[in-house]
């Protein structure tokens, strides 16, 4: 009797991520996991599996370090202002290229872009980012096609979203790649995310 593994996601944390970047994905994906036949693993993993306090002062303990995270389907970076320091890290890129080789997919939240750009990820390729960093992103690759408009850029096997909350909106449209719009849809309800913002 054979046994197909669990899909499994994994989303990189690191000294000053921004919360929501790590947090809203993280929220629909974990309850995708409740729902969904496919039991997809999510884990939470930083470069060497110590706690990370990110942005604004949330400490979060991942489950495993880079070294121990094991095959993924599916790797989510994160943004925020520890980006910058990343896409100048070539331990850094070197990790995030030799993910690429073995990851069927790879997705950024808002400036989580970046390090995907100055590994050479994105070259070429339609990608959009926090609205205030686009120049940035042009900068660190300027053969990158950055798109100012949308909230996800969903260009096979790399997806980058917009700033913050959007990566809530990518999250979703993972799922439904993923499984099925149905499945997302009931995650949507799960999580009762129905954007009506009051200002």
């Amino acid at each position: 009797m054979t046994t197909v593994p669990p899909m499994r996601v994994g989303i990189f944390v690191f000294e000053d991520a921004e919360e929501l970047d790590v947090v809203g994905p993280y929220d629909v994906l974990a309850a995708w996991a409740q729902i969904s036949e496919l039991r997809p693993e999510v884990v939470l993993f930083s470069t060497d599996g110590a706690g990370v306090r990110l942005a604004k002062g949330l400490k979060i303990v991942p489950d495993c370090a880079t070294a121990e995270v094991g095959p993924l389907h599916v790797l989510i970076h994160p943004g925020g202002q520890g980006t910058r320091r990343l896409a100048l890290d070539s331990d850094h890129l070197a990790w995030l290229r030799q993910m690429r080789r073995s990851t069927p997919l790879i997705a950024s939240v808002c400036t989580g872009a970046l390090p995907l750009a100055a590994a050479g990820l994105l070259a070429g390729r339609p990608a959009t980012t926090y609205w205030d960093a686009f120049d940035e992103l042009a900068r660190l690759d300027p053969s990158v096609l950055v798109d100012t408009d949308a909230r996800f850029v969903d260009d096979g096997d790399v997806v980058t979203s917009a700033g913050v909350s959007a990566g809530i909106d990518m999250a979703l449209h993972l799922v439904a790649r993923l499984e099925t719009v149905t499945v997302a849809r009931a995650v949507k309800r799960a999580i009762q995310y129905e954007p009506e913002p009051p200002v």
